[in-house]
């Protein structure tokens, strides 16, 4: 399926290059082994299907038939409606759906973090899609920002795996460059030291419910010390 004639020169494409052939190489695909958090699914990750953007040309029909044939049944996608636009792929949240896969749009500005409320509808989206052992794919853009912190607070809530081996875990995954926005550094720095306070002072019994959970969630999110008031974050 195309984009409609009125969209493929717009405003909103932002390379001066002559159009040039769309790429023919498969959409390539990270997965995430959820083993760690005693998971036997993978987590897909990979960047916008269908980009059009500078040396970028992506063709948004091959590729959204390639997930397909990958068996990929629920899609996070990350980007804003505006960034859909710019990469000139305004319809693709209406592709999925064309295609029978199920989509979870929760935009997140580009260099920006989700707030708690964001960060736990999007976890307990995401655990029900695994535990009801649904191929599931998240992406943003470029598939190393916004979806890898993502991936790196599913990790984390697990309890068993610390913000650096999630981190780490992600970087061999998807490369150096994952999550490595200034914003997200100075968060995650300034989240450890929060975190260690929290923890060194807090626990003086056994109780661990939702504060617990929550002071987890608190330094991968915008707006860290806003308290929660959200259901679906156990």
């Amino acid at each position: 399926m195309k984009p409609p004639s009125s969209l493929q020169t717009s405003e909103f494409d932002s390379s001066d290059e002559e159009p040039i052939e769309d790429e023919q190489t498969p959409i390539q695909i990270s997965w995430l082994p959820l083993s760690q958090v005693n998971c036997s699914q993978f987590l897909g990750l990979c960047a916008l299907p269908g980009c059009k953007f500078k040396n970028v040309r992506r063709n948004i029909q091959k590729d959204t038939e390639e997930l397909k044939s990958y068996g990929i049944q629920d899609i996070f996608v990350f980007c804003t409606r505006g960034e859909l636009s710019k990469y000139r792929v305004p319809n693709l949240l209406d592709l999925y759906h064309q295609y029978g896969i199920i989509t979870h749009h929760h935009p997140i500005p580009d260099g920006g973090t989700p707030d708690i409320a964001s960060c736990c509808e999007i976890m307990e989206e995401l655990a029900i899609c695994l535990k009801n052992n649904r191929k599931t794919l998240i992406h943003c853009y470029g598939g190393l920002g916004r979806s890898c912190l993502a991936a790196c607070l599913l990790l984390y809530l697990s309890d068993t795996v610390s913000p650096q081996q999630a981190i780490d875990s992600l970087r061999d995954l998807r490369g150096s460059g994952a999550i490595q926005t200034i914003k997200r550094q100075r968060e995650r720095e300034r989240g450890a030291e929060t975190q260690a306070e929290a923890e060194a002072g807090s626990m003086q019994g056994a109780r661990r419910g939702t504060r617990s959970r929550v002071s987890r969630i608190t330094p991968w999110a915008a707006g860290g010390a806003k308290p929660l008031h959200h259901w679906g974050c156990p």
